[in-house]
Protein backbone atom coordinates (compact mmCIF):
# COMPACT_ATOMS: atom_id res chain seq x y z
CA UNK A 1 0.00 0.00 0.00
CA UNK A 2 2.77 2.45 0.94
CA UNK A 3 4.83 1.72 -2.16
CA UNK A 4 1.83 2.27 -4.41
CA UNK A 5 0.89 5.57 -2.78
CA UNK A 6 4.44 6.91 -2.91
CA UNK A 7 4.55 6.12 -6.61
CA UNK A 8 1.19 7.86 -6.98
CA UNK A 9 2.58 11.09 -5.54
CA UNK A 10 5.59 10.75 -7.86
CA UNK A 11 8.24 10.03 -5.24
CA UNK A 12 10.94 8.06 -7.05
CA UNK A 13 14.07 7.88 -4.88
CA UNK A 14 15.68 5.15 -6.99
CA UNK A 15 17.01 5.66 -10.53
CA UNK A 16 15.27 3.96 -13.46
CA UNK A 17 16.88 1.07 -15.28
CA UNK A 18 17.08 0.33 -18.97
CA UNK A 19 15.01 -2.60 -20.17
CA UNK A 20 13.26 -3.81 -23.28
CA UNK A 21 9.57 -3.87 -24.10
CA UNK A 22 7.73 -6.63 -25.96
CA UNK A 23 8.94 -5.18 -29.27
CA UNK A 24 12.56 -5.37 -28.17
CA UNK A 25 12.97 -1.60 -27.93
CA UNK A 26 14.88 -0.07 -25.05
CA UNK A 27 12.78 1.75 -22.48
CA UNK A 28 13.33 3.15 -19.00
CA UNK A 29 11.66 1.21 -16.18
CA UNK A 30 11.14 2.56 -12.69
CA UNK A 31 11.86 0.19 -9.77
CA UNK A 32 9.09 -2.34 -9.18
CA UNK A 33 7.17 -3.11 -6.02
CA UNK A 34 9.78 -5.35 -4.37
CA UNK A 35 12.72 -3.04 -5.09
CA UNK A 36 10.78 -0.05 -3.78
CA UNK A 37 9.70 -1.96 -0.66
CA UNK A 38 13.31 -2.97 -0.03
CA UNK A 39 14.32 0.70 -0.19
CA UNK A 40 11.65 1.62 2.37
CA UNK A 41 12.92 -1.09 4.72
CA UNK A 42 16.49 0.23 4.34
CA UNK A 43 15.36 3.73 5.28
CA UNK A 44 12.68 3.07 7.90
CA UNK A 45 13.02 -0.59 8.82
CA UNK A 46 10.26 -3.13 8.37
CA UNK A 47 7.87 -1.00 10.43
CA UNK A 48 8.13 1.64 7.74
CA UNK A 49 6.09 -0.53 5.40
CA UNK A 50 3.12 -0.16 7.75
CA UNK A 51 2.90 3.63 7.88
CA UNK A 52 -0.72 4.75 8.05
CA UNK A 53 -1.97 1.22 8.73
CA UNK A 54 -3.95 2.03 11.90
CA UNK A 55 -6.14 4.79 10.38
CA UNK A 56 -6.48 2.64 7.25
CA UNK A 57 -7.84 -0.27 9.27
CA UNK A 58 -10.21 2.03 11.16
CA UNK A 59 -11.38 3.48 7.85
CA UNK A 60 -12.09 0.00 6.44
CA UNK A 61 -13.92 -1.00 9.63
CA UNK A 62 -16.07 2.14 9.53
CA UNK A 63 -16.87 1.49 5.88
CA UNK A 64 -17.97 -2.09 6.59
CA UNK A 65 -20.08 -1.11 9.60
CA UNK A 66 -21.70 1.77 7.69
CA UNK A 67 -22.59 -0.44 4.72
CA UNK A 68 -24.22 -2.93 7.07
CA UNK A 69 -26.16 -0.20 8.89
CA UNK A 70 -27.41 1.38 5.66
CA UNK A 71 -28.45 -2.03 4.34
CA UNK A 72 -30.49 -2.65 7.49
CA UNK A 73 -31.99 0.84 7.45
CA UNK A 74 -32.96 0.62 3.77
CA UNK A 75 -33.58 -3.08 3.10
CA UNK A 76 -34.64 -4.46 -0.24
CA UNK A 77 -36.26 -7.59 1.07
CA UNK A 78 -38.66 -7.85 -1.82
CA UNK A 79 -35.89 -7.49 -4.36
CA UNK A 80 -35.55 -10.47 -6.65
CA UNK A 81 -32.29 -11.34 -8.31
CA UNK A 82 -32.03 -11.32 -12.08
CA UNK A 83 -33.21 -14.61 -13.56
CA UNK A 84 -32.77 -16.11 -17.00
CA UNK A 85 -36.56 -16.27 -17.19
CA UNK A 86 -36.92 -12.49 -16.96
CA UNK A 87 -37.63 -10.51 -20.08
CA UNK A 88 -35.18 -7.76 -21.14
CA UNK A 89 -37.10 -4.91 -19.53
CA UNK A 90 -37.64 -6.73 -16.22
CA UNK A 91 -34.04 -7.89 -15.87
CA UNK A 92 -32.70 -4.40 -16.65
CA UNK A 93 -35.06 -2.88 -14.08
CA UNK A 94 -33.76 -5.29 -11.45
CA UNK A 95 -30.13 -4.47 -12.28
CA UNK A 96 -30.82 -0.73 -12.06
CA UNK A 97 -32.55 -1.20 -8.71
CA UNK A 98 -29.76 -3.34 -7.29
CA UNK A 99 -27.08 -0.94 -8.51
CA UNK A 100 -28.90 2.11 -7.11
CA UNK A 101 -29.10 0.44 -3.71
CA UNK A 102 -25.44 -0.57 -3.86
CA UNK A 103 -24.47 2.97 -4.92
CA UNK A 104 -26.27 4.49 -1.94
CA UNK A 105 -24.46 2.16 0.47
CA UNK A 106 -21.10 2.85 -1.15
CA UNK A 107 -21.49 6.65 -1.13
CA UNK A 108 -22.53 6.78 2.52
CA UNK A 109 -19.78 4.41 3.64
CA UNK A 110 -17.20 6.33 1.62
CA UNK A 111 -18.23 9.65 3.19
CA UNK A 112 -18.11 8.22 6.72
CA UNK A 113 -14.74 6.51 6.33
CA UNK A 114 -13.01 9.21 4.24
CA UNK A 115 -11.65 11.31 7.16
CA UNK A 116 -9.60 8.32 8.35
CA UNK A 117 -8.52 7.68 4.76
CA UNK A 118 -7.16 11.24 4.59
CA UNK A 119 -5.22 10.71 7.83
CA UNK A 120 -3.81 7.43 6.51
CA UNK A 121 -2.62 9.07 3.28
CA UNK A 122 -0.90 11.87 5.19
CA UNK A 123 0.80 9.48 7.60
CA UNK A 124 2.20 7.55 4.64
CA UNK A 125 3.34 10.52 2.58
CA UNK A 126 5.47 11.79 5.47
CA UNK A 127 8.05 9.28 4.27
CA UNK A 128 8.96 11.71 1.48
CA UNK A 129 9.94 14.64 3.71
CA UNK A 130 10.77 12.65 6.85
CA UNK A 131 8.13 14.61 8.77
CA UNK A 132 6.33 13.61 11.98
CA UNK A 133 3.44 16.05 11.75
CA UNK A 134 0.84 13.26 11.76
CA UNK A 135 1.93 10.75 14.38
CA UNK A 136 -1.36 9.39 15.70
CA UNK A 137 -5.04 9.20 14.85
CA UNK A 138 -6.35 11.50 17.57
CA UNK A 139 -3.57 14.08 17.25
CA UNK A 140 -4.09 14.07 13.47
CA UNK A 141 -7.81 14.69 13.91
CA UNK A 142 -7.09 17.67 16.14
CA UNK A 143 -4.46 19.08 13.81
CA UNK A 144 -6.63 18.83 10.68
CA UNK A 145 -9.61 20.40 12.45
CA UNK A 146 -7.44 23.25 13.78
CA UNK A 147 -5.66 24.00 10.49
CA UNK A 148 -8.32 23.24 7.86
CA UNK A 149 -11.64 22.98 9.65
CA UNK A 150 -14.23 20.28 9.07
CA UNK A 151 -13.73 20.41 5.30
CA UNK A 152 -10.14 19.26 5.76
CA UNK A 153 -11.43 15.78 6.54
CA UNK A 154 -13.18 15.52 3.17
CA UNK A 155 -10.57 16.72 0.68
CA UNK A 156 -10.53 14.33 -2.26
CA UNK A 157 -13.93 12.88 -1.42
CA UNK A 158 -15.69 14.01 -4.60
CA UNK A 159 -13.40 12.22 -7.11
CA UNK A 160 -13.48 9.09 -4.94
CA UNK A 161 -17.28 9.04 -4.93
CA UNK A 162 -17.46 9.76 -8.65
CA UNK A 163 -15.06 6.91 -9.30
CA UNK A 164 -17.12 4.56 -7.11
CA UNK A 165 -20.38 5.51 -8.84
CA UNK A 166 -18.98 5.17 -12.36
CA UNK A 167 -17.37 1.85 -11.43
CA UNK A 168 -20.60 0.39 -10.03
CA UNK A 169 -22.82 1.41 -12.94
CA UNK A 170 -20.36 0.47 -15.68
CA UNK A 171 -19.45 -2.85 -14.08
CA UNK A 172 -23.02 -3.94 -13.34
CA UNK A 173 -24.53 -2.79 -16.63
CA UNK A 174 -21.73 -4.21 -18.78
CA UNK A 175 -21.90 -7.55 -16.97
CA UNK A 176 -25.67 -7.60 -17.40
CA UNK A 177 -25.58 -6.85 -21.14
CA UNK A 178 -22.81 -9.39 -21.76
CA UNK A 179 -24.66 -12.09 -19.84
CA UNK A 180 -27.90 -11.24 -21.63
CA UNK A 181 -26.79 -10.80 -25.21
CA UNK A 182 -23.34 -12.41 -25.56
CA UNK A 183 -23.67 -15.63 -23.56
CA UNK A 184 -25.78 -18.28 -25.25
CA UNK A 185 -28.04 -20.26 -22.92
CA UNK A 186 -27.46 -23.35 -25.06
CA UNK A 187 -23.76 -23.31 -24.19
CA UNK A 188 -22.98 -25.92 -21.54
CA UNK A 189 -20.72 -23.57 -19.53
CA UNK A 190 -23.04 -20.55 -19.74
CA UNK A 191 -23.71 -20.43 -15.99
CA UNK A 192 -19.99 -20.61 -15.21
CA UNK A 193 -19.18 -17.81 -17.63
CA UNK A 194 -21.94 -15.62 -16.17
CA UNK A 195 -20.58 -16.13 -12.66
CA UNK A 196 -17.21 -14.68 -13.70
CA UNK A 197 -18.43 -11.89 -15.98
CA UNK A 198 -18.89 -9.32 -13.23
CA UNK A 199 -15.46 -10.11 -11.77
CA UNK A 200 -13.76 -9.64 -15.14
CA UNK A 201 -15.69 -6.45 -15.83
CA UNK A 202 -14.65 -5.18 -12.41
CA UNK A 203 -10.98 -5.55 -13.30
CA UNK A 204 -11.43 -3.79 -16.65
CA UNK A 205 -13.55 -0.94 -15.31
CA UNK A 206 -11.25 -0.39 -12.32
CA UNK A 207 -8.49 0.56 -14.74
CA UNK A 208 -10.75 3.10 -16.43
CA UNK A 209 -11.76 4.69 -13.12
CA UNK A 210 -8.24 4.64 -11.66
CA UNK A 211 -7.64 8.36 -12.40
CA UNK A 212 -10.44 9.25 -9.95
CA UNK A 213 -8.68 7.24 -7.24
CA UNK A 214 -5.35 8.89 -8.05
CA UNK A 215 -6.75 12.43 -8.03
CA UNK A 216 -8.65 11.80 -4.79
CA UNK A 217 -5.55 10.51 -3.02
CA UNK A 218 -3.37 13.37 -4.29
CA UNK A 219 -5.91 15.95 -3.12
CA UNK A 220 -5.87 14.32 0.35
CA UNK A 221 -2.23 15.36 0.81
CA UNK A 222 -2.07 18.48 -1.36
CA UNK A 223 -1.16 21.72 0.44
CA UNK A 224 -1.43 20.15 3.89
CA UNK A 225 1.96 21.33 5.08
CA UNK A 226 3.84 18.20 4.06
CA UNK A 227 6.69 18.30 1.56
CA UNK A 228 5.09 15.85 -0.88
CA UNK A 229 2.02 18.06 -1.19
CA UNK A 230 3.86 21.28 -1.96
CA UNK A 231 6.10 22.59 -4.75
CA UNK A 232 8.38 21.38 -6.24
CA UNK A 233 6.81 17.93 -5.69
CA UNK A 234 3.35 19.12 -6.71
CA UNK A 235 1.58 22.38 -7.48
CA UNK A 236 -0.98 23.65 -5.01
CA UNK A 237 -4.23 22.62 -6.66
CA UNK A 238 -7.28 24.87 -6.42
CA UNK A 239 -9.64 21.90 -6.88
CA UNK A 240 -9.65 18.26 -7.89
CA UNK A 241 -10.50 19.33 -11.45
CA UNK A 242 -7.33 21.45 -11.49
CA UNK A 243 -5.39 18.37 -10.30
CA UNK A 244 -7.00 16.22 -13.01
CA UNK A 245 -6.12 18.70 -15.76
CA UNK A 246 -2.54 18.99 -14.52
CA UNK A 247 -2.02 15.21 -14.49
CA UNK A 248 -3.71 14.88 -17.88
CA UNK A 249 -1.42 17.51 -19.40
CA UNK A 250 1.58 15.64 -17.97
CA UNK A 251 0.31 12.28 -19.20
CA UNK A 252 0.25 11.05 -15.60
CA UNK A 253 -3.40 10.12 -15.01
CA UNK A 254 -2.40 6.47 -14.51
CA UNK A 255 0.68 7.13 -12.40
CA UNK A 256 1.12 4.39 -9.83
CA UNK A 257 -1.43 2.04 -11.40
CA UNK A 258 1.20 -0.62 -12.07
CA UNK A 259 3.39 -2.12 -9.36
CA UNK A 260 5.75 -4.29 -11.40
CA UNK A 261 6.39 -2.91 -14.90
CA UNK A 262 6.46 0.86 -14.44
CA UNK A 263 7.55 2.87 -17.43
CA UNK A 264 9.48 6.02 -16.60
CA UNK A 265 7.75 9.19 -17.89
CA UNK A 266 10.70 9.97 -20.17
CA UNK A 267 10.77 9.57 -23.95
CA UNK A 268 12.77 6.56 -25.06
CA UNK A 269 14.82 8.80 -27.35
CA UNK A 270 16.28 10.63 -24.35
CA UNK A 271 18.77 7.85 -23.63
CA UNK A 272 21.19 6.03 -25.93
CA UNK A 273 19.97 3.05 -27.90
CA UNK A 274 22.31 0.49 -29.34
Amino acid sequence: LLTRFLSQVGHEPLPPTIGRNVLGRKVLYLPGFFTYARHIVEVDGKRGLFRGLTPRLISSTLSTITRGSVKKAFPLEDMEHVSNKDDVKTSLRKVVRETSHEMMMQCVSRAVSHPLHVISMRCMVQFVGREVKYSGVFSAIGRIFKEEGILGFFVGLVPHILGDVIFLWCCNLLAHFINTYAVDDNFSQASVIRSYTKFVMGIAVSMLTYPFLLVGDLMAVNNCGLRAGLPPYAPVFASWIHCWRYLSAQGQLFRGSSLLFRRAPIPAASFPID
